[in-house]
């Protein structure tokens, strides 16, 4: 008998294998596991879409070719708030690491050569921190191309000498920058070899920078604690070569430059407005002296240049710069010689004191002096007002001296 479709109910395809879609013994049936009379579901059926699993339907499906959300309602939503402290924790680690990895560095290369606790009859401590830096006209360590190109000659042979001398106060009343002309008459006292042992007599009154030439540091320091009351803390030293690499490295300094300068013995060749130094220009800007008429000038010269020169180099775009700040660092240690008990906290309070002045946050000024004339030359100290500023800065009192000679200030 003939199948008949039951009205309204589409037909069907059966399917299967042989002529009427199903095998022997089949009759409409499947030989694969469906029995007779298993009517064969397509799996369509109106308003609904094939789905998943195991033939049956998914309702989930949100008949745009997707899955509505409720699919993925069991995967873990990601946690940035983790995330993000992870990852910075992971940079203060880092950081840490590169801080600690620079300090340690750092102060492995800092030469810590003066001995200030060999320096006899010491005056009282105050209050605040006394540096004591000096730029000697030390050759160490350049070659013959490295004296004719920075016009240093070889003066004096292998016996450095000051060329520069300056008192930095960092106190809790305003820090204070006091030069000392290197043609300061004052007394030297009698002393103990530094490296001999032996015991020498004063030479008596002479030119502070002779201090340097018989004993180094050690008589140097002595003699400027004798004639001014004020202890040293510390110590910090550089030579002609090490100036110019620091200034190189921390890619020039820019000065104001007065006036149009020329001086054939230190090599200064500029005209007057603001540029950029290098190192050969810059310490020949320092070295000037003919052309500045005094020691005096040329001390005021050095003040600005040094102060400008911590201000470029205590900058984040050279601190946080690895490919600035480690050639400065490196040029500097290299070259900075300091006191024993100099650690890199108190190298890095003179330089962030220095660069404050710069800013206008301290004084800037010359050892008072008197208008009295001295031997040789030399300059003369007025001692009522040295003895008013050291009193002044032991007590870390604001300084209310005027320096250089009276009037000039």
């Amino acid at each position: 008998m003939p199948h008949t479709q039951a009205p309204g109910v589409p037909q069907q395809n059966r399917g299967g294998y042989g002529a009427q879609g199903g095998g022997p013994g089949n009759q409409g049936g499947y030989a694969d596991g469906y029995g007779p009379g298993d009517a064969y579901d397509s799996g369509y059926n109106a308003g609904q879409v094939y789905g998943a699993g195991h033939g049956g339907y998914d309702d989930r499906y949100d008949g745009y070719g997707g899955y509505g959300d409720d699919r993925y309602d069991d995967r873990p939503r990601p946690n940035w708030g983790r995330r993000v402290k992870w990852t910075l924790l992971t940079l203060v680690l880092v950081l840490l690491v590169w801080s600690v990895g620079t300090y340690f560095w750092a102060d492995s290369k800092l030469q810590r050569e003066v001995d200030l606790s060999i320096v006899q009859d010491r005056p009282e401590s105050g209050e605040g921190t006394n540096y004591l830096i000096v730029g000697s006209d030390s050759r160490k360590g350049m070659s013959a191309e490295d004296k004719e190109r920075l016009n240093t000659g070889s003066a004096g042979g292998e016996t450095a000498r000051t060329d520069s001398m300056m008192i930095l106060h960092v106190g809790d009343n305003g820090n204070t920058m006091v030069s000392l002309p290197r043609d300061s008459w004052v007394t030297i006292p009698s002393f103990t070899g530094s490296e001999s042992g032996k015991e020498y007599p004063s030479p008596g009154p002479t030119k502070l920078n002779a201090a340097y030439s018989q004993d180094g540091p050690a008589l140097l320091t002595r003699t400027i604690e004798h004639n001014t009351g004020l202890k040293i803390d510390h110590y910090a030293e550089i030579g002609f070569g090490g100036f110019a690499k620091i200034v190189d490295a921390v890619g020039g300094v820019e000065m104001d430059i007065p006036r149009d300068i020329k001086d054939k013995d230190s090599g200064a060749d500029f005209e007057k407005g603001k540029q950029t130094l290098n190192g050969e220009e810059a310490l020949a800007y320092v070295r000037n002296r003919k052309e500045a008429g005094s020691d005096l000038e040329r001390t005021k010269n050095q003040q600005k240049f040094l102060s400008a020169l911590a201000n470029q180099t205590a900058t984040p775009g050279t601190i946080i710069n690895p490919f600035r700040l480690y050639p400065t660092m490196s040029a500097g240690m290299d070259t900075l010689i300091v006191d024993k008990d100099m650690s890199l906290w108190n190298l890095a309070e003179m330089f962030w004191a220095m660069k404050g002045i710069t800013g206008g946050e301290g004084t800037s000024m010359n050892m008072p002096l008197s208008p009295e004339q001295a031997p040789q030359g030399s300059l003369k100290w007025d001692m009522t007002r040295v003895k008013e500023l050291m009193s002044q800065l032991n007590a870390d009192d604001k300084v209310t001296v005027d320096g250089g000679l009276p009037g000039s200030q």
